[in-house]
C-alpha cells in the first residue's frame, strides 16, 4: 500500500499522506512518494493546484525517529521541501489532525493553507535535542518572528486560530470544517490560467526559494549534526520511551534542592509524544 495516495478532480490533484503506523512521519518512503506524486502533478496539464491532505488524527508527526539519523534523510527533507515552492502549480494543505516539527516545514512551504477541528501544532524539536533546522527555510520568512522565537524555543502546544495569527496558516476555523473554509479558494484555483498561477506563485516564493539557495546546504549540515550527536540520541530515545530526558530530571532535581528557586518546569508535556506516537521531530 503507498504512503501517499493521488486523486484527480476538477482540476486539483490530492494527496493524502497516509501512513497510519507513525502516524504519517517523514519516513524516507513518504519522503520519496510525496516528491514523485508533486512531480506528476506538475508534469500534468490538467492540474491547476495539488491539495495536500491526510488520514487519521495527525497531518505529520515530523521525523520518523525509527530510522536512523543520515545526511541523506536532512538532504532528502530539503529536497521535498524545495519541490514544493517550487512546483509550478499551487500547494494547499488541509490539516483537522496534529502537526509536529518536521511537519509544519510542510505547511511553510505549501502556498495557502486551512485547519480545521483537530488542528494543533508545536515545535517540539528543543526537547528532543535537535532544532528546527531545515524548515526554518520555507517557515521564518512567513512567520511573526517574536512568535517563531517562542514556539521554536518552548515547544508548546497552539491551536488553529493563533496558527494563523503568526501566519503558519492562511485560513482557521477551530471549530468548524477545512473543506467549507477551502472551498472558494479551490474554486478561485480553478479559474486561473496555467501561465498565470506559475508565475504569480514564482513572485510570492522568492524570498523563500533565497533562503533555500542561501542556507540549504549549511541547516541540512546541522540538522545531521544534531540529529548525530548524544544528547538527540537521549532526546529520542526517552521519547520513545515515554520519558523525560535527562536534562529535564536535572532541573526538577535542581529545583528540589533549592525550594526557593522557583517553579518546577512542568514536565508533563513530553513534546509530541502526547499525541503523534513515534516520531515527532524535524530536520
Amino acid at each position: 500500500m503507498p504512503f501517499v495516495r493521488s486523486a484527480f478532480a476538477r482540476g486539483i490533484t490530492t494527496l493524502t499522506l497516509d501512513s497510519p503506523h507513525n502516524r504519517n512521519a517523514l519516513s524516507s518512503r513518504l519522503v520519496a512518494e510525496l516528491r514523485e506524486a508533486l512531480a506528476a502533478a506538475g508534469r500534468d496539464d490538467r492540474v491547476r493546484a495539488v491539495l495536500l491532505t491526510h488520514t487519521g488524527t495527525t497531518f505529520c508527526a515530523g521525523a520518523d525517529l525509527s530510522e536512523p539519523p543520515s545526511a541523506s534523510g536532512a538532504s532528502g527533507l530539503v529536497d521535498l521541501l524545495r519541490s514544493i515552492v517550487e512546483l509550478p502549480k499551487p500547494v494547499v494543505a488541509r490539516v483537522t489532525g496534529h502537526v509536529r516539527a518536521g511537519g509544519l516545514g510542510l505547511l511553510g512551504a505549501c502556498d495557502i493553507s486551512a485547519a480545521g477541528r483537530g488542528a494543533s501544532f508545536a515545535f517540539t524539536e528543543a526537547r528532543l535535542g535537535l532544532a528546527p533546522a531545515v524548515i526554518s527555510m520555507p517557515l521564518l520568512p512567513r512567520l511573526d518572528r517574536r512568535a517563531a522565537a517562542r514556539y521554536y524555543l518552548t515547544g508548546e502546544r497552539f491551536d488553529a486560530a493563533e496558527a494563523a495569527r503568526i501566519g503558519l496558516v492562511t485560513l482557521a476555523d477551530p471549530e468548524g470544517d477545512a473543506d467549507q473554509a477551502l472551498a472558494p479558494v479551490l474554486d478561485g484555483l480553478r479559474r486561473g490560467s496555467p501561465q498565470g498561477l506559475a508565475e504569480s506563485k514564482r513572485l510570492v516564493t522568492a524570498d523563500v526559494l533565497r533562503a533555500f539557495d542561501r542556507d540549504g546546504e549549511a541547516l541540512a549540515a546541522l540538522s545531521a549534526r544534531l540529529f548525530a550527536s548524544e544528547e538527540a540520541r537521549e532526546g529520542m530515545t526517552s521519547f520513545l520511551e515515554r520519558r523525560d530526558p535527562a536534562w529535564v530530571r536535572q532541573t526538577a532535581s535542581d529545583a528540589e534542592a533549592v525550594p526557593d528557586a522557583g517553579a518546577i518546569p512542568d514536565a508533563g508535556d513530553k513534546g509530541a509524544a502526547g499525541s503523534t506516537g513515534p516520531a515527532g521531530a524535524s530536520r
